[in-house]
């Protein structure tokens, strides 16, 4: 079935290269893929998919049946949402949005998924079981649609017993893949804390309570707080991406807003964090006469793939592509919605190398200028196919 695979992967390349271009053309942003999502449908609809929409709103279910559908269900997982950021690349298929722009991958992502779709549906009275396709919204933005799609029952009727899932890689060159067992990407929770002081004129602070101030150790001690508190050996991120007060040189303002996010890899410290920052905020605040509002609404989990499926999947890439072209992928501190999902079955996220090799291709994730070589997407769907139907065994 693996040379099966590759000729269907080359033979649809173009009409997912096709899809790649209209999705990344017409990005939306998290929550708002309603156009995304009616022409994904029609897609699943004109080659005869099984299919449900509406799921969470902007999300789709569909579902391939094999010889013996009751034997095994796993599922496969991608995202239909954009990011709020200006395409700076001049190609034919930019984004004609403004401000928003598919800079994560999940226009590949998509792809590839939809291309593994009209593999497996042309294959499958070679594989028995049952696969489920989870075409999500909101990857990008709390709650995360992926809590959303389980909340709808995207893993009910039938359960998936495993859930796989890949991601572009720019670090990587295409015919490359990365895998990496057991703890891999860190929970996200987002900050957002309000300082309340007492405003009045720059020149006499003392007849103040300034937030500006009081901010500034607030920032600085909640470092030391992480640092000391938590375990040397737990990675932890604590980092602020907005401070906003005052408006002139010679006035002390009433109130500073600080918005920050708090990434680790063990959730009990995770919660007992939460509880650090809060207390150490709202108490350094008071021994200066402030009062201070801090939410830290509970965002992603950690992302844990199973060791014994991502093992297995290894070992099945190394069939499909080779062992040297198998990677080991680094912990990284950033987050993904995925994680939701391994709570419910074991999973397998894994990445696809997307730089030519040659020094294209290589702006990172996130970036105005990201983009890949779509070649990647022959590797991504076929591996996406070839994993699916080992999973099934």
């Amino acid at each position: 079935m693996i040379e099966q695979i590759r000729a269907k992967a080359q033979q649809y390349f173009p009409d997912v290269q096709a899809i790649r271009h209209h999705i990344h053309a017409h990005p939306e942003l998290s929550f708002k893929e309603y156009q995304t999502s009616a022409f994904v449908a029609a897609k699943l609809a004109e080659w005869g998919i099984q299919h449900t929409t509406g799921v969470a709103d902007t999300g789709i279910v569909a579902i391939i049946e094999g010889k013996n559908p009751g034997k095994k269900c796993i599922a496969v997982r991608c995202e239909l949402d954009a990011l709020p950021i200006q395409e700076a690349n001049d190609t034919s298929y930019r984004s004609q949005n403004d401000n928003v722009m598919h800079a994560c991958g999940h226009d590949v992502h998509t792809s590839c998924l939809l291309g593994a779709v009209r593999i497996l549906n042309d294959l499958k009275h070679e594989w028995e079981g049952t696969i489920k396709f989870i075409i999500q919204p909101g990857e990008e933005k709390h709650p995360g649609g992926a809590s959303l799609m389980i909340k709808a029952g995207a893993l009910e009727n039938p359960k998936p017993e495993a859930i796989l899932a890949l991601h572009v890689y720019p670090h990587l060159p295409v015919g490359t893949v990365g895998f990496r067992a057991g703890q891999y990407m860190a929970s996200a929770d987002e900050i957002y804390i309000t300082i309340h002081g007492k405003g009045g004129h720059a020149a006499l602070p003392h007849q103040t309570i300034d937030p500006i101030a009081i901010a500034a150790q607030v920032i600085v001690g909640l470092q030391q707080v992480i640092a000391r508190k938590g375990n040397p050996l737990i990675p932890s991120v604590l980092t602020f991406g907005s401070i906003q007060g005052g408006f002139a040189t010679n006035v002390i303002p009433d109130k500073v807003e600080i918005l920050g996010t708090f990434r680790t890899m063990n959730e009990d410290w995770r919660y007992q964090a939460h509880k650090w920052i809060k207390d150490f905020t709202e108490q350094t605040c008071a021994a200066y006469g402030a009062k201070a509002d801090v939410e830290i609404p509970v965002g992603y989990p950690s992302l844990f793939n199973d060791p014994e499926l991502t093992g297995k999947a290894e070992g099945w890439a190394r069939e499909y592509i080779g062992a040297d072209n198998v990677k080991t992928l680094d912990l990284r501190m950033a987050a993904e919605d995925f994680s939701f999902y391994t709570l419910q079955a074991p999973g397998c996220f894994f990445r696809i190398g997307t730089n030519d090799g040659a020094g294209h291709f290589t702006a990172p994730v996130h970036n105005a200028h990201f983009d890949i070589d779509e070649n990647a997407m022959k590797v991504g769907m076929g591996m996406m196919s070839w994993l699916a139907v080992n999973a099934l065994k």
